[in-house]
């Protein structure tokens, strides 16, 4: 009998980055569920970032984020070493540019995989990576009329 580890299924897919982009509109988290759909995966782990009203101690009232016009490359890089290291079935991200406000949805990232361990490894290694490689920038404005720039890479 074979190893349950032989299955197809188990395996990573042939082409699993479904969806990677950089929008100047609102995301949904519907969209990036249903891209990493897989009838092979039992795990599916969603990550979704979202404008916070502080950071530092300080009130923010808004914030806008900006990218370099490589940023949807160096998203794609980042996923595919991902999908290199786990066994994933299917993978989305999608960050956001422009002004946001309190509440919206900054980024959104999904990986589905055989297993759930492996799903939630698998989104919180793309998540972490994307915040700290990527080359977009995060402008916050503060309710004490302060400003301040803020990295991703």
């Amino acid at each position: 009998m074979a190893s349950t580890r032989d299955h197809p299924g188990e395996q990573a897919a042939q082409d699993p980055i479904k969806l990677i982009a950089i929008r100047d509109a609102p995301l949904s988290v519907d969209e990036v569920f249903r891209a990493v759909g897989d009838d092979a995966a039992g795990g599916t782990a969603l990550f979704v970032g979202t404008v916070r009203n502080h950071d530092g101690g300080a009130d923010v009232d808004e914030l806008g984020y900006s990218c370099h016009p490589s940023a949807e490359d160096e998203m794609r890089r980042i996923a595919e070493k991902v999908a290199a290291e786990y066994p994933v079935r299917a993978l989305a991200a999608v960050h956001r540019v422009g002004d946001l406000r309190v509440g919206d949805l900054a980024v959104v990232v999904g990986v589905s995989c055989p297993h759930r361990g492996e799903a939630f490894e698998a989104c919180r290694k793309l998540i972490d990576d994307l915040k700290h490689e990527v080359p977009i920038w995060k402008h916050q404005k503060f309710s004490d009329g302060t400003e301040e720039w803020v990295g991703a890479c």
